[in-house]
């Protein structure tokens, strides 16, 4: 491939100003929110029309170039990290509602649009979108499709791929295919969904739409310890009773939220529960009486019951902001991202705390307690020497116990580039071998996000004997 024929060639395709090739004005897209991995491509696209990525995926196809597509830049796994040499494919130009049916509770829409967007959008109606990252008003539907994002809402209402009806994909070679719930043969919009951008270019996506609920009540209980709380967890889901949401929060975590959002959270707990419940008024009268004597059964200090919308509101503005508000605590955070079983939150949460002593590293604890979803934040100085390497292993110890505990690397966040070694800890050579062939059987020269999630036969045997060591 020669660079100066591409860029000649795509420069036929595109208005100028969509043709980045400059070093700055490539750098704010050398990354993604997993700033530790960065990399730079050699021409960064801005297409506003589904025409226009057709083009661009038929003349890479043509020219064997790598293709690296990013929407709003939120992930946290390095998934849109671009490829040297090749070409970075920015969708966030897309991001027009084509149409809301509310009627038929779905809305159309262009990858380019914010999660939170859909449901504004859909307001009028009485609608919503259920699934709501914390990062909901800036991140991407098509992001969100790309990782298979979930939310603090995903207990009751499922991921993305539970609330996602049809995509419309262009291939690698630039057709454009939809895949909906109702084709023919394999469940194609299932793979497709949270496939991190290895086969295909998603520009168009199909939403299903919710009524909102009659009655929403919030409960934050307060827990003198971590272990109360996680067997609190239990007990709720045990009791039959499903949550549209049940988050938890360490001490940590808790005060850094207080600090920054004045939410009203007890500085002295040594953990919260947000639990959200709703549905039919008398369903959630019913759930919200029971959910109290459950939780203080299970050992909490309090159980406070938010008086009203407003008070709803910021109990929520505290965990959706949590992040952030532990950004402020250190220089740097590395945020994790495994899915355990609810039994095991107490065992892994101690193992975390062992070794955060061990490490000398803080670990401020935010999660989505009800489907067992850690984000642990590992708090460190990538200014001080080692430090940036010593927390990437710590966050690899804590991988590893999620699979020793029967759970996963990743609930929301995906593998990328962040967790690619760790792919050959939870799945065996066979495993992958077949997710290679449906990777080939989309895009057979791997020109789709190469070097991501994917983990080559030599990579996984270089890495299972460096574990074998240690």
């Amino acid at each position: 491939m020669n660079p100066n024929q591409l860029i000649a060639e795509l420069r036929t395709l595109l208005p100028a100003a969509a043709v980045l090739t400059a070093t700055e004005q490539q750098r704010p897209f050398e990354c993604d929110g997993l700033s530790s991995h960065t990399g730079l491509p050699l021409v960064t696209l801005l297409p506003t029309t589904v025409a226009e990525v057709q083009a661009v995926m038929r003349l890479c196809h043509r020219l064997g170039v790598p293709v690296v597509c990013r929407g709003a830049g939120t992930g946290l796994s390095g998934g849109a990290t671009p490829w040297a040499g090749g070409v970075l494919l920015v969708l966030s130009r897309l991001d027009q509602i084509l149409s809301i049916d509310a009627p038929g509770l779905t809305a159309v829409v262009e990858p380019g649009v914010r999660n939170l967007a859909v449901s504004e959008a859909a307001a009028p109606w009485g609608l919503y979108y259920a699934p709501d990252p914390s990062s909901q008003i800036a991140c991407s539907v098509g992001g969100n499709v790309a990782e298979n994002a979930g939310g603090v809402h995903c207990l009751k209402y499922g991921l993305t791929v539970h609330n996602v009806l049809a995509v419309k994909l262009v291939t690698v070679s630039g057709e454009l295919v939809e895949i909906g719930i109702d084709s023919d043969g394999p469940d194609l919009l299932a793979l497709v969904i949270g496939s991190e951008g290895l086969l295909g270019v998603v520009v168009e996506v199909t939403v299903r739409l919710l009524v909102l609920p009659p009655a929403v009540d919030t409960l934050l209980a307060a827990f003198d310890s971590v272990e109360a709380a996680s067997q609190a967890v239990s007990a709720v889901i045990g009791a039959g009773i499903i949550p549209a949401g049940l988050e938890m929060m360490d001490r940590l975590a808790l005060t850094a939220a207080e600090d920054f959002a004045g939410a009203g959270y007890p500085r002295n707990a040594a953990a919260i529960l947000l639990v959200e419940l709703d549905g039919p008024a008398s369903e959630v009268e019913r759930d919200l009486e029971e959910c109290q004597a459950l939780l203080l059964a299970s050992g909490a200090s309090g159980v406070q019951v938010a008086a009203d919308a407003e008070e709803r509101a910021l109990f929520w503005k505290g965990r959706k902001n949590a992040f952030p508000a532990v950004g402020r605590l250190y220089p740097d955070y590395y945020c994790m991202d495994g899915t355990i079983p609810r039994r095991s939150i107490g065992d892994v949460l101690g193992f975390i705390s062992e070794r955060s002593a061990h490490h000398d590293m803080p670990v401020a604890n935010v999660f989505h307690a009800g489907d067992g979803n850690l984000h642990p934040l590992i708090l460190f100085d990538a200014n001080c020497e080692g430090e940036l390497e010593k927390a990437e292993l710590f966050g690899t110890e804590i991988l590893e116990k999620c699979i020793a505990v029967g759970g996963t690397i990743t609930g929301e966040h995906g593998v990328g580039r962040e967790k690619i070694d760790q792919m050959a800890s939870q799945f065996t050579d066979a495993e992958l071998a077949q997710f290679r062939r449906i990777k080939a059987a989309f895009d057979p020269a791997g020109l789709l996000n190469p070097g991501k999630t994917i983990p080559t036969l030599k990579r996984c045997q270089e890495y299972r004997a460096l574990r074998h060591e240690h």
